[in-house]
Order: C-alpha cells, then structure tokens, then sequence
C-alpha cells in the first residue's frame, strides 16, 4: 500500500511542471494571433500605417518650378577640345656631313623660303670642281676637232663618239660636284620662325644632326576629334570657332579635312581646320575649347534638360494642369548644353513643371512655385 502511494505522489510530481509546459506554449503561439485581430479592431497604426502614408502623400502638395511653353531660337552644337599646331614644321638639318663654318640665322627671328640658314666646310668640293671645270674647254675642242675630222672622213665614228662620251662624262662630274656643295648649305624650305639652335660653328655635324626647328605659323591648323555620333554631320568647309581657356575671344576656322575612319578605341573622328594667324599672335601647342554649330532653328520649342524623363524607352514631361501633375509624352530633336527642342508633345501656352520630376506621379498635387 505504502508502494502504491509513493508511485502516485512521483506521478502527480512529474504531470505538473509538463502541464505547466504544454500550457506555455499554447500560450505563446494564441497570444500573438489574438493580439493582431485585437490591434485589428483597434486600428493598430503598425498595420494601417503603410496606406495611412500613402494617402498622405498623396494629399500632400509639392511645390515645383515651373515654365511657360513658348517659341524661341535654338542651335546644336559640337563641343569639344582641341590643340593648335603649326601649318609646316621641321628639324633643320644637313644633306652632309662636315665641319660647321657658318652660322648666318639669328635664334628665334623670321626667315624666308630659300634663305641661307648654315654651312658646312665645302673647300674640298671647290678645289675638285676647279679641277674638273678647268678640264672642260680641253675636252669641247677634241670634240669639235674630231667632228671636223670625221666630216672629212679621216677619223672613225667611233673616235668621235668616244670623245663625245667623255665630254659628257666630264660634265657629269661637274653637276655631281656641283650638288653636294649644295648639299652643304642650309636652306629654309618655307616662311617661318627659326627656333634656338642646337649646334655651334667649329662643331663636326651628320645628317642626323638638328641644327634648328622652323617652324610656319601662319595659317595656323587646328587639330580636334569628335564623338561617333556627329561624325556623318562634320563637313569640310564647315566653321569651327576656338578659343582659349578663360578667354571670351573666339577665332574663326574652317575645316578642311577629317580622318577616313573612325577610332575604334575613343569612338572619335579626327578633324583638322585652318585660319589665317596673320597676326601670328597664336603660337602653336595651345589648348582650345572648340565649338561648332550644327543647325539653327528660328522658331522651335525647348526645354530645359531637367525636365525630361525618359521611361521605358519613352520621352515625357510633367505639366500643370488644375492643380495636380499630368505626364505627356513628346518626341525630342536636337540638343543644347542646357536645353532639347520639342518637336511633338506640347502646345504654345502649356505650362511646364521644371523641378521636382522624380517625385511626381500621374495626379500628384503640386503648387506653382517660382517660374524660370
């Protein structure tokens, strides 16, 4: 009997802290359902919130910038940079080789075509001449002698012609010698401004040697590449204006020539225009900001580039109508810096949001701000 009710009292010891667990987590997973069908019939804002916010937005007013739709001029234009380069240019040096005699150009003055510039030692090349020079008056009168010969026939044709070979020979030698005592003198191959030189009389020179760079500066070339996408649109003959950095003044030049092909890793086209610099106050290597004008609409509608937004591969715009934001889409043409011509889309009188876009949604209430 005694064993029986010690079983009974371990039985009744265990069941109750297991109740007590069951009992726990019935508890945990009623509570929170209970809790939510609760915070239901309360209006729990945790639950609510989301559209409570929504309908504020949607209530609420966004103050935009805005625009009177009207007509006016606009211009497309390339913008770009570019480099001034010098219309000829070369490294001034000897046909041959020899020691530097003579030096007769001043550092940095103008020169002219076919002006004499330097000279190197050319006595050998006179004596030889000499030589061959004195020879000649010999070797014409056996020639004449022999013909008078041959007319009487009391020499062969063969002794004529081959004193007649050796006159010329003569003469060959003459106008070889002739040309490498050119050949010693520095010429100027065209106008322009003799640089500092880089060698002094006394010195031995080669062909490789510079002497000087010359260089023409007047016309002067400018050199620019230009995006893909304007490269079917530049012609020759075209107008490029340029002009320095923090220089409000913009010189004329006309393009001349553009690379065949374009650059498959900048995805640019060269191009190269000429201008006079007849006041050779350009000098060459100067950095310029070039600008050319595409095409110029008289009469065309525009606004300003913030105000687009491209959808889904659709160009629309926000206008103010009756106190709310109503998108219309528009067909876009040429661009500007700051602004895009409308070609379809709005009307003359339409009143444009400029500010804000991104925020704006089909309905949204808006109030006019400041108008650009």
């Amino acid at each position: 009997m005694k064993q029986k009710k010690n079983i009974s009292n371990f039985l009744k010891t265990k069941w109750i802290p297991l109740t007590l667990i069951v009992l726990l987590i019935i508890g945990m997973i009623a509570f929170p359902k209970t809790r939510e069908r609760d915070d239901l019939r309360q209006g729990d804002p945790s639950v609510h919130g989301t559209n409570k916010e929504n309908e504020r937005k949607k209530d609420k007013k966004l103050y935009v910038n805005y625009e009177i739709i009207h007509t006016e001029s606009i211009s497309e234009k390339v913008n770009t940079t570019g480099t001034l380069i010098p219309d000829e240019e070369v490294d001034l040096t000897f046909e041959t080789s020899g020691k530097l005699t003579h030096i007769y150009f001043k550092e940095g003055s103008l020169v002219r075509k076919g002006e004499s510039l330097a000279k190197v030692n050319d006595l050998p090349l006179q004596a030889q001449l000499k030589k061959l020079t004195a020879q000649l008056p010999l070797a014409e009168n056996r020639v004449f002698r022999q013909k008078s010969l041959l007319e009487k026939d009391a020499v062969s044709q063969e002794s004529y012609e081959q004193v007649t070979t050796e006159l010329e020979q003569l003469k060959a030698e003459i106008e070889l010698v002739k040309s490498q005592i050119e050949q010693t003198e520095l010429k100027a191959p065209f106008d322009g401004y003799i640089g500092l030189r880089t060698a002094s009389e006394g010195s031995y020179v080669t062909t490789g040697t510079t002497i000087a760079r010359l260089t023409k500066i007047s016309p002067m070339k400018v050199n620019f590449s230009i995006p893909e996408r304007y490269a079917s649109l530049i012609k020759p003959g075209m107008e490029a204006l340029f002009a320095a950095d923090n220089s409000a003044r913009q010189e004329k030049a006309n393009i001349y020539a553009l690379e065949a092909t374009i650059n498959q890793n900048t995805h640019t086209r060269d191009v190269r225009a000429v201008f006079p610099n007849q006041k050779r106050n350009w000098m060459p290597g100067t950095y310029v900001s070039i600008e050319i004008p595409l095409n110029n609409l008289s009469n065309a509608i525009s606004i300003p580039s913030q105000s687009l937004v491209p959808e889904m591969g659709i160009d629309k715009v926000f206008l103010y109508k009756n106190g709310t934001a109503q998108p219309t889409e528009v067909t876009i043409g040429i661009r500007t810096d700051t602004r895009i011509q409308i070609k379809k889309g709005l009307q003359i009188g339409d009143t444009l949001i400029t500010s804000g876009t991104l925020q704006l949604r089909t309905g949204s209430k808006v109030e006019l701000s400041q108008q650009d």
